[in-house]
């Protein structure tokens, strides 16, 4: 794609954003897109937001589990961004009608202490970044119709980013094994899905490592003060007005999202 192309591509996804109406997927209008190509429209859209006001808060990790990689037919995860106005609080009222048609799922949450620039991080130096550990529930969302998304689809439109819930119990990295913790999500009091740490690249600390490393060669650094979404512990689930989701992980204790 030349540069007149990606920026159309990000400007459309711009727009599916404000208009809450969602587009053909990309790689239908652009043929020749490239994955280079994907993270190219996707930092457009960052650099026009931030532009206008708002602020990067942390990064997601997508596409961490073994089945979804093979539905999608990749071997590595993606990322996108965290932006200010994507965090609610838990037990409050998330308005639906942001979205265009979100789905939820459980995941920890990271918050870093201290900055972590790749390439070259190792899972030790990962680890001494970390200054607590959070339950949280992601709220993807896909302005791409009816979820129809290949790899570049997701990418470009930011990992399919949309807004996060997180708890209020903070946990030391120290005091739980984030490869056996189990998750389970409830929706409107009934189990809707349960997972562990390990469907996560077999730990979400490898999910930072990876995250930290790639960012890193395109010359973006994990913050300190950052959220890292490191990936869902069990499959997206779709969200309608009026429910209401509770993650309780063990270890971790549980974090609960309200919709309007």
């Amino acid at each position: 794609m030349d540069s007149l192309n990606r920026s159309k591509a990000a400007q459309s996804l711009l727009a599916a954003y404000d208009s809450r109406r969602p587009i053909t997927p990309l790689t239908t209008t652009y043929k020749d897109m490239t994955l280079e190509d994907a993270y190219a429209i996707q930092l457009l859209q960052m650099h026009e937001l931030t532009s206008n006001g708002r602020t990067v808060k942390g990064h997601k990790v997508g596409l961490t589990s073994g089945a979804m990689q093979r539905l999608l037919g990749v071997t590595e995860p993606d990322y996108g961004h965290l932006l200010d106005d994507f965090f609610y609080l838990e037990h409050m009222p998330i308005p639906t009608d942001r979205f265009i048609q979100a789905r939820i799922e459980p995941e920890v949450a990271f918050v870093l202490k201290k900055s972590l620039q790749g390439p070259g991080v190792t899972v030790h130096e990962a680890i001494a970044a970390i200054d607590f550990v959070l339950p949280a529930l992601e709220i993807v969302d896909s302005r791409i119709k009816d979820w129809k998304i290949g790899l570049f689809d997701t990418i470009a439109d930011n990992a399919s980013s949309a807004a996060v819930v997180l708890g209020s119990t903070p946990t030391a990295l120290s005091d739980i094994d984030l490869r056996l913790g189990g998750a389970v999500l409830h929706k409107n009091g009934q189990v809707v899905g349960t997972g562990a740490g390990g469907a996560v690249l077999g730990s979400p600390l490898n999910s930072l490592v990876w995250l930290a490393n790639t960012v890193g060669a395109r010359g973006t650094v994990l913050e300190a003060g950052h959220v890292i979404l490191p990936g869902a512990v069990c499959a997206m689930v779709p969200v309608a007005p009026g429910d209401t989701f509770t993650a309780t992980f063990s270890g971790l204790g549980s974090v609960t999202a309200r919709f309007a």
